[in-house]
Order: C-alpha cells, then structure tokens, then sequence
C-alpha cells in the first residue's frame, strides 16, 4: 500500500509554476536592470509562500513602488472599501493606491520606472476588479512610454468557460466592474486578456508576459496542484471561485451572497426565503449541487455591514465539487428568476441599477423583468460568444 502511494505521488505532475515563480527560477529575467513598479495583493505569492515584493528583492531586483489594487496589499480591505496610500512596514517602499481617489496610475507614480510588473490571482470573470485595474495601469504605461510586465496565474474557472453578455457602455456607465472585452467569464489568463486588450488600444504599451509552464485550459484550481491563497477577503475557497460567477449576481438584491458567513458565495438566503421550495425550481442547477441551510451573517473585517446582519437567515448551501461541467451564470440567473417567482419580498436593489452595474447591460435584468427564460437570455449571447472566441484565438497562450 504504501508503496503504492509513494508511486502515485512520483507519477503526480508537478504543481502549475506561475510566472513569478518562473521569474525566480531564472535569476530575475525579464526583470534585471530595470526600475520597477509592481502591482500586488495578498495572494501574489510562490507555491511555498513567498509574496512577490520579497522574491524581487530576494534577486536583487531594483523594486522602487508598490500599487495596491481593491482589497490592498495585504488583501484584507472588505469589498468596495477605499484603500489609502502609504508605506509598507516590511520594506518602507511607497505603496500607491489604485482603489482610492484614482484608481489609474498618475504620471508621478511611473516617472521613475522603467517597466510596472502585475502580479495578480484574477477570478475570471468581469466584476472581479483586478483585470480592470491591470487594463487602467496599461493605458498609463503606454501614455508614459514605459513596459508593462504581467506575470502569470491559473484562471481559477479554466480558460475554456465562455459565458455572459458582452458589456454595454451606451447603456450602462463603464466602471471598475465593466472594463475588460469579451463576455462575463471571458476564459483567459490576466497575462492573455492584456494581450488581447493592448492590441486593442490605439496606443498600444510595451507588453510581455511571463507566461506559466504547466497550465492547460481544461484545468480548474484543484488540477493545477497549487494551494489557494484568497485573493480577496470573500474568495475563500476555489470551489467558492466556481460560484462566485453565479451567486455574486444575489449582491445587486435583497438576498444575501453569503458575506458575513464563513463560506461566502457558497451560502444564499434571506429570513423569508423558503429553501426546499427554492430548490425545488431549480432541478438542473447547471452543475451545482444544492442543499437546505440555515445561518446567521455578521459582520466582520471582510464583511463590515453584511445584509441581515445578526439576523437568522434560510437558504441553499451551495457545492461545486463534484459536478464534472458548471454553468455559473445561468445558475446565477435560474437562482434569480426562482426567487422572484416564489418570493414576493424579492427585490432588485437600487431599482435593478445594481445588477445592470454587475453585468455591464440592462439587457439581462430587463429579460429578467419581462418573464423571459434564462436559457432564452443564454442564447441571445451566443453569437456574440462565437465572435470572441474567434477574437481571442491570437492572443492566447496555452
């Protein structure tokens, strides 16, 4: 038996090696004799836990500024918190706010620099803020003529998931939430979508990647053989990553998304939500499994004023281990139209302006709004689908 196991782990592939790490392994390059900038959080780190400003000091790189995206440095900050400027303690290198009064690098912040290196563990898909704040640092590289450094990581949903509609600025105001081309769950890497959103600029910025050594579309987390270091205080788990796409579209409403609970975006409900009822609708559940739940949110560091705060809530546990295909939008969007039907307490926040924001579209809430089915909503987006998938071809990398 036990030889058995030890055979087993000999034959097991080596875990995904992330571009910092490939930065690592070979002494700094494309890094050396540049003054640098990098973009970080909590969860730029190597696969024993190093953090990148610690392995680019570590080669002996010349690392002038640090840039902070949502969440901080540190990746602690709760969702939607302004992030200040600073110093960080450990090196005393300035760390410059891009979750504050500017969310763009200003020309005092590059003057100095040679290349600003990224470094960020993205969710793949369009709200999540990271890919916005990376394509915002491209257009100040560019506007100030210096290089852009992505260094590579898994996306966490694969890079072969398409989904969603393709946001629409005419209608709904661009923001942090709507920015990077392409669908909802756009199926690239961060290194990929840079590719892909510089050679759309009129003004392209100097651009390389690191790319991983080891990735494949196909993968999802638990494939890459790499622990998960949350890259935002709510995205706790990879298999919460799976959900999130889905069940972070129940923000813009009145039920909750599990923040305030110890498996955000894993746990729905609302005190007057009925879950066997709930569940009942939703047989198919694109993947997920779905159980009964009862809990109670509070407020904590990353999750300072969560919705029913204190007060007991019923709802769906929501598992996405096991299914072997996942849909999380039009999960996300089943849930919805679910609850609207059996609960006449459901409602839209800010008059359904918060799911439009989540989307980049009215299409969807309005379809939502006038009975339309999800799967009609689903397929109104292929052919825009089709089209970007043609798009991306050049630009990806594994």
């Amino acid at each position: 038996m036990l030889a058995s196991v030890g055979l087993a782990l000999l034959l097991a592939p080596p875990p995904v090696q992330v571009g910092l790490e490939r930065v690592l392994a070979e002494g700094g390059r494309p890094l050396l004799g540049k003054r640098l900038g990098l973009v970080a959080h909590g969860a730029s780190v190597t696969s024993d836990g190093r953090h990148a400003v610690t392995v680019l000091r570590s080669l002996g790189l010349d690392l002038r500024r640090l840039f902070s995206p949502e969440h901080g440095l540190a990746g602690t900050a709760a969702a939607g918190e302004a992030v200040r400027s600073g110093q960080d303690p450990a090196t005393g290198l300035p760390v410059v706010s891009l979750y504050g009064d500017r969310k763009k690098p200003a020309a005092e912040d590059l003057r100095d620099l040679d290349a600003l290196v990224i470094d960020l563990q993205d969710a793949g898909v369009r709200f999540y803020t990271y890919a916005s704040t990376m394509l915002l640092c491209l257009e100040a590289a560019a506007e100030e003529g210096i290089e852009v450094v992505v260094l590579d990581r898994p996306n966490p949903l694969g890079g072969e998931l398409v989904e969603g509609p393709l946001a629409d600025p005419a209608a709904v105001p661009t923001s942090l939430l709507s920015m990077t081309p392409g669908p909802l769950i756009h199926g690239l890497t961060l290194g990929e979508m840079a590719r892909l959103a510089n050679a759309r600029r009129a003004r392209p910025a100097k651009l390389a990647v690191v790319a991983m050594e080891g990735w494949r579309r196909g993968m999802r987390w638990r494939d890459t053989g790499r622990a998960w270091t949350p890259p935002s205080p709510n995205l706790r788990s990879p298999e919460a990553a799976l959900a999130y796409p889905g069940t972070c579209l129940l923000e813009a409403t009145n039920v909750t998304e599990g923040r305030g609970t110890e498996t955000p975006f894993l746990l729905i409900g609302a005190p007057w939500l009925r879950p066997e009822a709930l569940r009942g609708r939703i047989p198919r559940a694109a993947g997920f499994r779905l159980e009964a739940a009862r809990f109670t949110p509070g407020s904590s560091p990353g999750a300072r004023d969560p919705k029913y705060d204190g007060v007991a809530c019923a709802g769906l546990r929501i598992h996405a281990d096991g299914a072997a295909s996942l849909s999380p939008y039009p999960f996300g969007l089943e849930l919805i139209q679910a609850l609207r039907d059996l609960h006449p307490e459901f409602r839209f926040l800010r008059d359904g302006a918060a799911l439009d924001a989540l989307l980049g579209t009215r299409r969807v809430r309005e379809g939502l709004e006038g009975s339309e089915s999800p799967d009609r909503i689903v397929a109104r987006d292929l052919p825009d689908l089709e089209a970007y998938r043609n798009e991306r071809r050049p630009f990806l990398l594994y």
